[in-house]
């Protein structure tokens, strides 16, 4: 599960999909609900600065 900002708004997209799973109006709400869907999905989920740098990275491992 990445969180990353493209498009003017904040994505939560799981690896290899083609769409994201939600989007935010900022990094904070984006983020809250990409560690949400990585811990129920029991994934890493990386957080990405506006540059697409990684800025986090938290395991959520089963």
């Amino acid at each position: 599960m990445e969180t990353f900002y493209a498009d003017g708004r904040w994505k939560n997209q799981v690896v290899g999909n083609s769409r994201a799973s939600s989007t935010g109006d900022t990094k904070a709400e984006a983020q809250a609900d990409g560690r949400e869907l990585a811990r129920k999905r029991g994934v890493t989920h990386v957080v990405r600065r506006k540059d697409g740098e990684i800025a986090e990275r938290h395991e959520y491992g089963r």
